[in-house]
């Protein structure tokens, strides 16, 4: 009688883990589904942004941003901080 419980258990396992699996598999396609609409979407709104306004269509920012500002000094030699330190 064990002889058939334990591979009667395991087939019970296995059936339970393939329904899972498909279960898993379909709410991933569901997923994979939604986020190519998703990239569609916001390549469709992208590209109208673009024909309403191209300046800012190339940054993709509000605003465009100004360059750091170069230092006045760019090079201290070590020698005359330590001329200033005696």
């Amino acid at each position: 009688m064990l002889s058939w419980v334990v591979p009667g258990l395991g087939l019970l396992c296995a059936l339970i883990a393939l329904v899972w699996v498909r279960r898993l598999s379909r709410s991933l396609d569901a997923l994979k589904q939604s986020y190519w609409e998703l990239r569609y979407e916001y390549t469709r709104l992208r590209s109208q942004m673009a024909s309403l306004d191209p300046d800012q269509a190339l940054s993709g920012e509000a605003a465009p941003v100004a360059p750091p500002e170069t230092p006045s000094v760019s090079f201290v030699p070590l020698s005359t901080i330590r001329k200033k330190d005696k």
